[in-house]
């Protein structure tokens, strides 16, 4: 079989999926999950098995998608493929987010400006979603900071809605724990306040708003991932901080080992240089709030990473909006992954052909699970992943959302190994 069969399949794959989701969710707002199912468990197994295109089916019965928009192509505005590398470090970053790195009082502070607002986001090529966002985007952008570290973050509501934002760090402060009850409480429409939080611990973890009702303003996308790298030398003076070992336990290669891995994991290291490191988090949309999601997504975009139009050799028609994740094969994976869906006990990460090394929350320098191919995560919780596929053929390797439903509306995507 050819690779460019295996391409034209995935994209006759993605688009069933996601014209049938966009039809249902896009043309009726009393949809509920349930019939989005229904209809695509009547449409999407041809494009699994078949070579008529499902594309091509939906154009010879005219339905189209009304006013929304081209077909299979979102609206520019928040890339999915920028979000997925882009690092806030203080240094640099995304060009609308306000950030200075200096030393005060001894420590290096790391300072950022976010403002919340409400903003409409598309959620699948066409549907748009009422959101409340952080710098106008969902998820909020990506912080990363090094352990150790004061975190400086100015934040100013721009909503029409009561907001704050709440670090889950280690958090000695509770004037600084962006709660209603504590500190400031919360930022009515117009008012500013900053907070500090010390770098503490090294790991993947997230902000959100703590405003009540608490559903509501994480699902509307008050939500974003805080990464804290760790500090090599901390971990050479304590490493049993960073394992499941006691420190009588910790021999000399096994300090340099956990030393080793702190490198690869801090951006100023030069051993991270050669990490291919992705941010995904994991979120839904209740599109006609009735408190069940009709869209799923890995970093909100439903199938951003699936396959569209291409050539077989890397150039792709649909550009930033539909388009598998391109990794070096030759090159480890680095995935900081975030759970924020809300109306939904659990989310999942499953890939294919591939089996990972799993960090729970990032806090250990050594696998809390390892050769696994699956990992759950409930709201809030949050961890790393590292593959390798550097014994793998190049192609397309699906990743998706192990429950089922998931998959189908919205949270299925491919690497392409190259």
């Amino acid at each position: 079989m050819s690779p460019s069969l295996d391409y034209e399949r995935a994209r006759q794959y993605t688009s069933a999926l996601e014209e049938r989701l966009v039809e249902r969710v896009g043309t009726d707002d009393g949809v509920s999950r349930r019939t989005v199912l229904g209809t695509l468990g009547l449409a999407s197994g041809a494009a699994l098995v078949g070579t008529a295109s499902a594309a091509d089916d939906h154009a010879d019965r005219g339905g189209g998608h009304g006013n929304f928009g081209a077909r299979g192509e979102f609206d520019e505005g928040f890339d999915p493929h920028e979000f997925l590398r882009t690092f806030n470090t203080g240094f640099d970053g995304q060009d609308n987010l306000t950030q200075d790195v200096f030393e005060e009082d001894g420590e290096r502070v790391r300072s950022f400006e976010m403002t919340a607002v409400d903003a409409t986001i598309e959620v699948a090529p066409g549907i748009e979603f009422s959101a409340w966002a952080f710098q106008g985007q969902v998820p909020g952008p990506t912080l990363r900071v090094t352990e150790g570290d004061r975190v400086r973050v100015k934040f100013t509501n721009g909503s029409q809605h009561a907001h704050t934002i709440h670090p889950h760090l280690k958090n000695l402060n509770p004037r600084m724990d962006g709660i209603p009850q504590n500190g400031p409480g919360v930022l009515e429409t117009g008012e500013s306040f900053t907070y500090e939080w010390k770098a503490q611990p090294a790991g993947c973890h997230l902000y959100h708003c703590h405003a009540m009702p608490l559903k509501a303003h994480v699902h509307r996308g008050l939500y974003g991932t805080i990464i804290v790298d760790p500090d090599p030398e901390r971990v050479r003076e304590k490493p049993e901080e960073y394992c499941a070992f006691h420190e009588s336990q910790i021999t000399p290669e096994l300090r340099e080992e956990l030393v080793a891995r702190a490198k690869s994991r801090n951006h100023e290291y030069d051993e991270n240089d050669d990490i291919q490191e992705l941010v995904m988090v994991m979120n839904g949309f209740d599109t006609n709030f009735d408190g069940e999601n009709e869209v799923y997504a890995a970093n909100t975009r439903a199938f951003a990473y699936g396959v569209g139009e291409t050539n077989g050799n890397g150039e792709w028609k649909a550009g930033a909006t539909k388009r598998p994740i391109q990794v070096d094969g030759q090159k480890p994976v680095r995935v900081y992954l975030v759970n924020t869906i809300e109306f939904d006990l659990i989310n999942s990460f499953h890939a294919h052909s591939q089996f990972f090394d799993y960090y729970d929350h990032g806090t250990t320098l050594l696998p809390t699970h390892d050769t696994i191919d699956t990992i759950m995560q409930c709201q809030a919780q949050r961890g790393i992943i590292e593959l390798d596929y550097s014994d793998h053929e190049p192609g397309l390797y699906m990743f998706h959302a192990h429950q089922s439903e998931f998959a189908e509306l919205g949270w299925m995507s491919f690497f392409e190994v190259i």
